[in-house]
């Protein structure tokens, strides 16, 4: 399984908020609804939120073995 939740930690250590992803970034609430729920998103995505954070893809997602779950 992939998760975001490194996206959230590195979204609040960085300071952006859902609302400025929305609001500046025209990033769809439904994407976000999406990571959240840890669903499958576009590589084109996970590099807007690389570029909109200044940060490498590792500190937006990660793999998870699913007997780790």
């Amino acid at each position: 399984m992939i998760s975001y939740e490194k996206l959230w930690q590195t979204m609040s250590k960085k300071g952006v908020t859902q609302y400025t992803l929305i609001k500046k970034y025209n990033i769809s609430p439904a994407q976000i609804t999406r990571l959240k729920r840890n669903e499958s998103v576009s590589t084109h995505t996970i590099e807007m939120f690389c570029k909109i954070l200044s940060c490498n893809v590792e500190d937006v997602m990660q793999y998870i073995e699913d007997d780790e779950i």
